[in-house]
């Protein structure tokens, strides 16, 4: 069988549910810096010289203390309360960003991705002249600075996020999304349906997009995402809608971009899955 071309794997996601990063630290750290959670909020942080350690509370999920001996980047894609210790007292080689995810803990990339991730700097080709970009845009003050900053943030995170699609062994990520988009056959199945949620999707149809058999693909689909293929989409379809519900769209225009035959049936599936109706689940957002 002849070999698939590449699929973009990030890009439907991250335009559908979007990552937003605002610099808010370039410089030295001194003594004990906590980081606080807050909702809806991760942060990256970016070492590029020098020595820390790194404590999070018990029960966090996080290590209880991680030892940083080389420049890292450090990133939190959930709330999660941090210490840094004895970070770099000199220069300006440490700058930090907070990452707004939207729909929180619902953005698909929170829910598939483990509450910190640590890697070297030198792992990621590429990544020195973007933070190159980065820090020299910290250390000056030119118009629009900041916000130059807080796209190359952005630029920082993708790269990440590539390596990690790109390495799912040495990434050690949970079974889900981003390890399904690491199998160069199931990407093209998931990139598929992230495209476009409102085709009548059948396993025939999802094999044929994978070049594999039907049987060969829902098994290997159930190992490596850890949902059967039908489940994946009932849940990337409900994930959209309350994205959809929160940007004010209607029930009916909901039901019609993603495929079902009426807007009663949309909120049959959605109480289902979320044990309320999609008005109430709305109330309780707002």
């Amino acid at each position: 069988m002849p070999s698939l071309p590449p699929v973009d794997r990030l890009s439907s996601l991250l335009e559908r549910f979007g990552v937003r990063a605002h610099l808010f630290h370039a410089g030295p750290l001194c003594g004990t810096t906590t980081f606080a959670a807050k909702e809806g909020r991760g942060f990256l942080h970016v070492l590029r010289r020098g020595e820390m350690v790194v404590t999070h509370s018990p029960r966090a999920g996080a290590p209880r203390k991680v030892v940083v001996k080389e420049p890292s980047l450090l990133f939190y894609p959930r709330p999660l309360a941090h210490n840094f210790h004895n970070a770099p007292a000199e220069g300006s080689d440490f700058v930090c960003a907070t990452l707004d995810f939207d729909g929180g803990a619902a953005h698909p990339l929170v829910r598939a991705l483990p509450p910190m991730i640590r890697l070297p700097l030198h792992a990621v080709d590429g990544l020195e002249q973007s933070l190159g970009l980065l820090f020299a845009e910290t250390t000056r003050v030119l118009c629009g600075h900041r916000l130059l900053a807080d796209r190359l943030f952005e630029v920082v995170l993708i790269q990440l996020l590539r390596w990690l699609l790109d390495h799912p062994q040495e990434s050690e990520l949970p079974s889900g999304l981003l390890t399904g988009l690491g199998d160069p056959q199931l990407a093209r199945v998931l990139v598929a349906m992230h495209e476009r949620p409102g085709e009548p999707w059948m396993l025939e149809q999802m094999a044929e997009e994978a070049g594999m058999s039907r049987s060969a693909f829902a098994s290997r689909f159930k190992a490596v995402v850890g949902a059967t293929p039908a489940d994946y989409l009932a849940n990337w379809r409900l994930t959209i809608a309350q994205a959809e519900l929160r940007n004010g769209a209607s029930v009916k225009t909901i039901a019609d971009e993603l495929g079902y035959a009426n807007p009663s049936a949309m909120s049959r599936l959605f109480t289902q899955k979320v044990g309320i109706s999609p008005r109430k689940w709305l109330s309780g957002q707002r």
